[in-house]
């Protein structure tokens, strides 16, 4: 059994713990990525200062928002206003790129092994990257997704289509690379026609996001698929020679990645853990002998790895 306190730091050099990862990396049978936040966020998908007030910069003013996160938990006056802010949310963390290579530059150390992505983000930029959706298993939803709030029924319905016209109606317009600005002349209005409010198509209660936050989150069809095939890939290389890399993964859902990587390592011999984040990099004693640890930004650590 895995202790929660004995934690492990690697004392040795980044370098050589870069040099260990890229030999697990090529001797892994098998390798299962887990990423959390931390990946995004190396990758350009910032929640707070610049980028936030570059597109937020009204509702910071009005309601005193400093970030994206807690912005949408706010209790705005109206659905308009609810789904304006909302639409924008959506639409540059799930429909724009990433503004650097992180995720592309991870496929690339992939591409040829056989893997398998768990993941806490919503983001859909694992997809965008190139990677194969059926060796992918996002467990907590998806920001392109909308579920009825109550739920009524397991379907979950694509939001693209609306939110465009949630966004444009606003006063934003798509640049060439899918980036919003403002038109000159142009003032940004901070709600949306009420006819582009969604809907349940069933009951008729609003909807809400497929986001896993309380009891009411929808486990679609899509997502029970994914949930067995990541069953299957873990009973078919149970007893293999696996690297378990985790990258970015923070305190918020522990349970889902880090703890489960954790125990697998522990109890296969043949496993091997590798954990890369900046200011949390660890793992307990039981399993020292089997860690790397890096202590780094993701996307240079990734650059590293492919230079070296």
């Amino acid at each position: 059994m895995i202790s929660k306190i004995k934690i492990f730091e690697s004392a040795e050099g980044y370098q050589e713990q870069i040099e260990k990862l890229k030999n697990a990396l090529e001797a892994a049978d098998a390798i299962i990525v887990g990423a959390g936040s931390g990946l995004s966020t190396s990758a350009g998908f910032t929640y707070t200062g610049e980028r936030f007030l570059k597109y937020f910069r009204d509702f910071a003013e009005k309601y005193s928002i400093r970030d994206m996160y807690s912005g949408g938990f706010y209790p705005f006056d109206s659905p308009e206003e609810h789904w304006a802010y909302w639409s924008r949310y959506i639409y540059i963390n799930r429909y724009m790129n990433a503004p650097k290579p992180v995720y592309s530059d991870l496929l690339k150390l992939l591409q040829d092994k056989d893997y398998f992505v768990l993941t806490t983000n919503v983001d859909h930029q694992f997809q965008k990257a190139g990677f194969d959706k059926k060796r992918l298993f996002y467990t907590q939803g998806d920001y392109g997704l909308w579920q009825c709030s109550v739920p009524c029924h397991t379907k979950t319905y694509n939001n693209e289509t609306v939110v465009r016209k949630m966004v444009t109606a606003q006063g934003f317009a798509f640049a060439e690379d899918g980036d919003l600005y403002v038109p000159d002349g142009t003032e940004l209005k901070m709600e949306v026609p009420s006819e582009l409010i969604p809907y349940c198509p069933k009951c008729g209660k609003p909807m809400s996001m497929n986001l896993r936050s309380d009891d009411t989150f929808v486990e679609d069809t899509g997502w029970h698929e994914a949930a067995g095939r990541y069953s299957d890939f873990l009973r078919r290389h149970q007893n293999m020679k696996v690297l378990l890399l985790e990258v970015g993964v923070g305190y918020n859902t522990p349970a889902i990645v880090k703890y489960s990587f954790w125990r697998m390592t522990y109890q296969n011999p043949k496993a091997m853990y590798a954990c890369i984040n900046y200011g949390e990099s660890y793992a307990p004693d039981e399993i020292k002998k089997k860690s790397i640890c890096i202590d780094g930004d993701v996307g240079e650590i990734l650059s590293k790895l492919q230079s070296t």
